[in-house]
């Protein structure tokens, strides 16, 4: 059995597939080009890399891909370019989580995979009390409009929340919201709590990729943390010393 990250190519994937495989784990990753990865992944027989574009695998391929994974990791995002904001898939993190949780269910586990989603920390959790102010609803609505990523991490959460919800047979979920991403070296200490404990637009907090990525894997493989954060939208700042 192994773990499937998708987005293992970008900023904060690729952290997340060093720590799984610092830990001993079978992964699988989806990238576009195999040229950019470090030479040592080409090489570690825990690591299968599959080359594609991960919307266009046909359903039966979706469904070989999800094959003998206990978990599904994604870190998918946009390019922030000109065509990476506007450009199409404009729906790449949606329909990815789409279309992996359908070939998880074709599947039929017996028992449910984690999802992990990696999210933001400006999506807002409709399932809890999240009040944010007047002001911050029509940034995040302007926002909304004019940048589509940021609509994308939305629908792709709130499928989740909503269609997949907490009592599915196959699927388990957790959206990891981050807020200001910044590059650390090093895991350095982090919290986590169920909702923002400051503005994502007038006060955002920082969090470095590298703590995400240990979150993330640390949902994946600590059954205690899983259970505690499952079906729910956990925040994660850095610790401020």
């Amino acid at each position: 059995m192994s773990i499937l990250v998708v987005g293992a190519s970008g900023a904060t994937g690729k952290l997340l597939v060093e720590k799984l495989l610092s830990d001993g784990h079978q992964l699988k990753i989806v990238v576009r080009t195999a040229e950019k990865l470090p030479d040592s992944w080409k090489s570690n027989a825990q690591l299968t890399i599959i080359t594609a574009s991960l919307l266009d695998l046909n359903n039966r391929e979706m469904v070989a891909l999800t094959a003998n994974c206990y978990a599904v990791a994604s870190c998918l995002g946009h390019n922030m370019s000109i065509h990476g904001i506007y450009g199409q898939p404009r729906k790449l993190v949606t329909e990815a989580t789409k279309r992996l949780c359908a070939a998880i269910k074709v599947n039929k586990p017996e028992e449910p995979i984690k999802f992990v989603l990696m999210n933001t920390t400006g999506n807002r959790n409709r399932d809890l009390d999240e009040p944010i102010s007047f002001a911050q609803k029509c940034i995040v609505g302007l926002i909304r409009f004019l940048v589509p990523p940021h609509a994308d991490n939305e629908s792709a959460a709130e499928y989740l929340r909503t269609v997949i919800d907490q009592n599915s047979r196959f699927v388990e979920w957790a959206v990891v919201r981050p807020d200001s991403l910044i590059d650390n070296s090093e895991v350095s200490p982090y919290e986590v709590h169920p909702s923002p404990t400051r503005s994502a637009i007038f006060d955002a907090g920082k969090t470095s990729r590298i703590n995400v990525g240990h979150f993330m894997a640390s949902l994946i493989t600590d059954n205690a943390l899983w259970n505690q954060w499952k079906g729910q939208m956990p925040v994660i700042y850095n610790k401020e010393s």
